[in-house]
């Protein structure tokens, strides 16, 4: 298996397909909490993504809008991988590879909520160096502090 990992190549119709495929991954479903195909269009329109590709199937992607450049914060909604691909490292690249470029562009933490239910999401994320912040109903807030001075500590 040789994947390509790209950034932001992926058209909207190639996200919602990644994501409906994915769908039953998520802990509850993705679509039980979203409409995917306006959730695909947000994230194509305003998300950075960070990608896998075997080919030309989408098999990874890790999504994070980095739009809060006043508390230089970014927020990750979504990491997703394809079945056949999971425990493979695909989502751990593109988790690596979206701080490097969260950092790149001085931002100094970046959050997501995670469904307590996802053990293997939480797992995911705390080895990477995300720890819990908090709780909000069914999530976990987890934040991790981008080593590496930014912009205003300069």
């Amino acid at each position: 298996m040789t994947l390509e990992y790209k950034v932001k190549t992926a058209s909207k119709e190639q996200i919602y397909s990644h994501l409906k495929e994915c769908d039953g991954n998520f802990r509850p479903p993705l679509s039980s909490r979203v409409d995917l195909l306006g959730y695909s269009n947000k994230i194509f329109e305003q998300a950075v993504s960070f990608e896998a590709w075997d080919g030309n199937v989408l098999v990874g992607m890790v999504n994070i809008y980095l739009n809060d450049e006043s508390h230089r914060t970014g927020f990750i909604t979504n990491t997703s991988v394809l079945k056949g691909y999971m425990k493979k490292g695909v989502a751990s690249i593109s988790l690596q590879m979206c701080l490097e470029y969260a950092r790149h562009l001085s931002f100094s933490r970046i959050r997501l909520a995670v469904s307590r239910e996802n053990s293997a999401a939480i797992g995911l994320y705390s080895r990477t160096g995300f720890e819990v912040i908090g709780i909000s109903g069914e999530n976990l807030l987890m934040e991790h502090e981008i080593a590496g001075k930014t912009t205003e500590e300069l």
